[in-house]
């Protein structure tokens, strides 16, 4: 009965509202079954591979400066139905006049917020700020092709300074991890692997081509740069249902309601703050010196190796191999049937002539640990440790002795008082 009224309430709430707020939220709907809908069916399995299994086999590949990052992950960028090509899970299909309604330009709006944040990236956080600049410099020739390869304004790629400053370490309140702060859910449905072994949210390349995926889809849906990003922070449900709320449908007409949290409020501002900043260092008093673009070979592995025999093998420090693989949550690879390990430029030969006589010294195996015992009261509380009664202790029947000069039954009628 309660189900039927809640769905009559709901049907009326709709029928007064306007044509356009309706399309607008009977496509929020559709969106939101399909990324459920995907999200169940998308599994990530992690395949064994036997003691019995072939030697390791190294492959080396093509270097990752030749052809397109995105053909290379086998993305359809612009796909239509007539090629019949099949599309990943969260690349949906637009045709060619759906990707020429894009707007290259994200529109520049001066207000009292993004003066607030230039002030506050420039003087009070300007040593952290000059950090991010710094970091994102060696990798925005490859986010820009990325991004440029989806017809995307270049401007979004300062996105990730206010997401994360670019570290590929970076992990939130809410567990979103990467350069993009992805949550597991989301990353999932944007063919992003996530699991014990692999966490490929904190892959550069790949958590690019993600976001990128992620931000199209957004401005499809609202149709404006602005709405886009903060459906990209707050989620693009929460968004569509402030919109229906007010009268003009954009970004700047909300901040003065409650109807977002204060963060996405804030998060279009600080990002115009940003990108004014990235643009134009030197305007702003800020020193950025050229940095060396991030630059790797590829090797295709059947086995799992440890990333110190990689290292040594290359010829390289343990801690430059794991910068290069960011999304490896162990010190090793993890055990599938063909896994692609990143090495610095140049020692892919070197690596693959001196890798078998390192791997003896450095074998891939891991255990999983074991549960520490936790104390809690005094008591050790872990396992079957906790699901055990400790003995109940008895009394002895020396209390019956009570004083001396008084008897047994004395005490007795005493304690029966």
């Amino acid at each position: 009965m309660r189900i039927v009224l809640f769905l009559g309430v709901l049907w009326m709430a709709l029928a007064v509202l306007p044509p356009e707020t309706r399309a607008l939220v009977s496509d929020l709907y559709s969106l939101e079954v399909s990324v459920d809908t995907d999200y169940k069916t998308t599994g990530q399995s992690t395949p064994t591979v036997s003691d019995e299994a072939t030697p390791i086999v190294l492959e080396p590949l093509q270097d990752t400066t030749a052809g397109s990052l995105a053909t290379r992950y086998s993305l359809d960028l612009n796909s239509s139905e007539e090629t019949g090509a099949s599309t990943s899970v969260g690349t949906p299909l637009f045709d060619d006049a759906a990707m020429a309604n894009i707007d290259f330009s994200v529109p520049m709006v001066r207000t009292a917020k993004v003066d607030r944040h230039l002030q506050f990236f420039s003087y009070h956080i300007r040593d952290r700020f000059e950090q991010w600049l710094s970091r994102l410099e060696r990798y925005r020739p490859t986010v820009q092709n990325i991004f440029s390869e989806f017809k995307l304004p270049l401007d979004l790629v300062f996105l990730s300074l206010v997401e994360s400053g670019f570290n590929t370490h970076a992990v939130s309140r809410a567990k979103a991890t990467g350069p993009w702060q992805f949550m597991a859910p989301t990353a999932k449905i944007y063919g992003l692997r996530v699991d014990k072994w692999v966490d490929e949210r904190r892959d550069p390349v790949k958590s690019t081509i993600a976001a990128a995926q992620y931000l199209r889809d957004l401005y499809h849906l609202f149709g404006s740069w602005p709405l886009a990003m903060a459906a990209y922070n707050a989620g693009e449900g929460k968004v569509g249902r402030s919109l229906a709320r007010v009268e003009d449908g954009d970004f700047w007409s909300l901040l003065d309601t409650k109807l977002l949290r204060s963060e996405t409020r804030e998060y279009v501002p600080r990002f115009v703050a940003a990108r004014q900043i990235a643009k134009d260092p030197a305007r702003f008093g800020f020193n950025i010196q050229p940095q060396p673009p991030v630059e790797y070979d590829e090797v295709l592995l059947t086995r799992p190796v440890h990333l110190k025999a990689a290292a040594k093998a290359a010829g390289v420090s343990f801690e430059d191999m794991k910068a290069l693989n960011p999304e490896l949550r162990r010190d090793m690879t993890p055990p599938d049937p063909v896994y692609i390990l990143k090495v610095p430029a140049g020692r892919k030969a070197v690596m693959v002539a001196n890798l078998p006589s390192f791997q003896a010294l450095y074998p891939a195996v891991y255990h999983e640990p074991k549960r520490a015992l936790v104390k809690a009261r005094g008591k050790e509380r872990a396992g079957l440790a906790r699901l055990t009664p400790s003995p109940r202790r008895h009394k002895s029947s020396d209390w019956l002795k009570g004083k001396p000069g008084r008897s047994k039954s004395q005490v007795l009628a005493k304690a029966s008082r």
